[in-house]
């Protein structure tokens, strides 16, 4: 690590020198307006092997070009295949990095050439640390929640400063676990925050209402993306993308009820735009199946570390009051298909640590209305029942079960959704269901969003020693 911070150093200053390259000199004496814009930066992601991805998006049609080096003076400069940013995907591209050496420090510059005339845009510069071969100590980030509960870009305390306090650790990647935007969430001008302090935010139109269109969801990923932290987090830190609810709406399942700001629009006329622009502009790898949108996936990070990325919505049935005592369509939520790659994965892995990124909490109840008075609808796994495992639950604790028979070891949960910071030990002498072994759960988060208060009934439950508000299943 003692060598990173100068190779980082050597990055920012080769950013501050705004590197002209003799390629591009024709671009440059261009008018600006002639050539293609890069206003959102660049993201990296998705590190595998000696691969990586490189996101970047254009005001018009146009080529990206990226070329990578492990110097920043690029003298040995290797160019990746290219990709097409088009109207069809806003305007956004990625290209994969191939052939990355193992444990380096990797330099790459990104521009657009426009598809009509061919003129190249200014360059971004980027940085990543490529996958390690051997053991050594890695250090990652992780958290959720970005612009939620009207929390928006407050140019008033410098914007979203917790990605610069997360840039200035020096993490080796982030991995956000989702509500990477808040799609139900409008931005107001400002609003009264505790102690009549009032919070302003800059606004934009796709932030005055609640989105439904592709465009509207586009609108805001393009709303975070102005935010200088966020962008030159973005260009230093390769970053491990998955969703949750708000990408879409909140608690949203197939048979969410949508409220009236949403007009004629139901939720089946909400899922297509929303999965397509948080695929458009994540630096995710493209993965086969669901038509190429599958989100889950997994990711080794060198012989330490692998990354096993959980997609809790996209296979979920209907929150409902999740007591079924039989498994069966109504019980999904991972899916089966997505439990079964999960199990043997695992299974597989050659890591020392296997971290599950999920996109909820495994333990915590959280309600969703009510089926009828009295009878709570819920939207996570829990079911706030202290008996056998039932409903979703049903999924965990198969998988722990086979976790327990395969005995794979080393696994620890990351998550977030929740906003509040907490550890979660689970262990079987202090559960009702005990075919597993002990693991902890931590969560994180919000990043720029309300900060919700630490759970009062879970500290009550835990004091009684067994709890059904945590879901007494697996929680210790």
């Amino acid at each position: 690590m003692s060598q990173f911070p100068v190779r980082r150093r050597s990055l920012i200053q080769t950013l501050s020198a705004g590197l002209v390259l003799p390629s591009l000199a024709p671009a440059i004496l261009a008018n600006v307006q002639d050539r293609p814009q890069m206003t959102d930066g660049v993201q990296s992601g998705d590190l595998l092997g000696d691969r990586a991805m490189v996101w970047s998006r254009s005001d018009r049609p146009a080529k990206l070009v990226v070329e990578w080096d492990t110097t920043s003076t690029f003298a040995q400069s290797r160019r990746a295949a290219s990709a097409q940013a088009h109207a069809g995907t806003d305007y956004t591209a990625r290209v994969e990095l191939r052939g990355l050496p193992a444990d380096q420090s990797i330099f790459y510059r990104a521009w657009f050439e426009d598809a009509r005339t061919g003129t190249a845009g200014e360059p971004w510069f980027g940085h990543l640390r490529s996958v390690p071969g051997q053991p050594r100590d890695i250090r990652f980030v992780w958290s959720g929640d970005t612009v939620g509960q009207g929390f928006g870009i407050n140019p008033d305390i410098g914007g979203m400063r917790i990605y610069d306090a997360m840039r200035r650790r020096l993490p080796d990647f982030f991995l956000h676990s989702g509500d990477t935007i808040y799609a139900d969430g409008p931005v107001p001008a400002q609003q009264v925050v505790e102690n009549g302090r009032v919070w302003r935010n800059l606004t934009t139109e796709a932030k005055s209402h609640v989105a439904v269109t592709v465009d509207d969801f586009r609108g805001n990923y393009r709303y975070n993306l102005m935010d200088e932290n966020v962008r030159r987090f973005n260009a230093e830190v390769p970053q491990i993308w998955q969703w949750d609810d708000h990408e879409t709406t909140n608690n949203w399942s197939s048979g969410k009820q949508v409220d009236s700001r949403y007009g004629s629009a139901a939720i089946r006329d909400l899922l297509g735009p929303a999965r397509q622009a948080w695929l458009e502009y994540s630096p995710m790898r493209p993965q086969p199946g669901d038509k190429g949108g599958r989100i889950y996936r997994s990711l080794p990070y060198g012989p330490l570390l692998e990354l096993f990325v959980l997609d809790m919505r996209s296979y979920r049935r209907s929150n409902d009051a999740n007591l079924s005592a039989v498994p069966g369509p109504q019980t999904a939520f991972l899916g089966r298909t997505q439990l079964d790659w999960l199990k043997q994965a695992l299974a597989h892995s050659t890591a020392q640590w296997k971290v599950i990124a999920a996109d909820m909490p495994l333990s915590l109840a959280v309600a969703d209305g009510e089926m009828s008075p009295g009878v709570p609808r819920w939207e996570a796994i829990a079911n706030g029942d202290n008996g056998k495992p039932l409903g979703r639950e049903m999924e965990i604790a198969e998988l722990l079960d086979f976790l327990r028979q395969r005995q794979v070891r080393d696994v620890v949960w990351l998550t977030a959704d929740v906003h509040y910071c907490a550890a979660h030990h689970y262990h079987p002498d202090r559960a009702a269901f005990q075919q597993f072994e002990p693991f902890w759960e931590f969560v994180a988060g919000p990043l720029n969003a309300g900060s919700f208060p630490s759970c009062a009934l879970c500290f009550e439950a835990l004091n009684r020693d067994s709890s059904a508000v945590l879901a007494g299943r697996f929680i210790g």
